[in-house]
């Protein structure tokens, strides 16, 4: 990856933003694949987002055979424990990191940009918001897990961040069992966690989007 900012699919409030969530996407898909659920995100009305949703680089992918495709990472073993290219994640973190910057420079302020990821994005945004040395205003966890939990160095600027974990009950491709242990993680280290489960598979459902929108007006009022 390069020092240029990740290209981004970006919905603007009709007012000028006043705060920002920056959204990845999974394995294979791009930054368009949550765009549609916006319009269904409804929040007070003095609360202007902007969405920003980064488009990954193509990498291979070795669970895929080698196959390139857009990742944040390459994961190496699909076993409970997920062996996956810790650089890479790290890197991705950086490029969240600088759409961070982005939006700061843009006159929004770090309190007020909710960082969130489904799956893959999930595990970047884990690295990216609990590191990251400005207070945040939110992290999203969809159907994901803590990736870098061995090695992420944590910053006090964060301890007090807002988390919220989705995962589904009957999801076959990242075990719910790996978003408990996530919650347990933080739990552990004393971090507020507020855990949601839904009948579903890897996917979105309409019960979720509806909490999503709940939670965003909760962070970001």
């Amino acid at each position: 990856m390069t020092d240029t900012l990740l290209p981004c699919v970006e919905i603007e409030p009709p007012q000028p933003a006043n705060r920002a969530v920056i959204w990845l996407h999974g394995l294979g898909a791009d930054g368009n694949d949550f765009a549609p659920i916006v319009p269904h995100l409804k929040v007070a009305a003095n609360v202007h987002i902007r969405y920003v949703f980064p488009h990954a680089p193509k990498l291979a992918v070795t669970i895929n055979g080698g196959m390139v495709m857009p990742a944040w990472y390459d994961i190496l073993s699909m076993h409970i424990e997920r062996e996956v290219d810790t650089a890479q994640l790290r890197q991705s973190a950086q490029a969240v990191n600088a759409l961070i910057a982005r939006e700061v420079a843009r006159g929004i302020k770090p309190e007020h940009i909710v960082l969130a990821g489904f799956s893959q994005g999930g595990a970047v945004v884990y690295e990216a918001a609990l590191s990251h040395p400005q207070r945040l205003g939110g992290l999203l966890v969809m159907s994901s897990y803590l990736a870098t939990a061995a090695s992420v160095v944590c910053h006090a600027a964060n301890q007090q961040l807002p988390i919220l974990i989705q995962h589904g009950s009957h999801d076959p491709v990242v075990a719910e069992q790996l978003g408990q242990q996530a919650q347990q993680w933080l739990l552990a280290r004393n971090y507020t966690v507020s855990y949601q489960r839904y009948p579903m598979q890897h996917q979105v459902c309409a019960e979720q989007i509806a909490a999503i929108a709940k939670w965003l007006n909760e962070v970001l009022a």
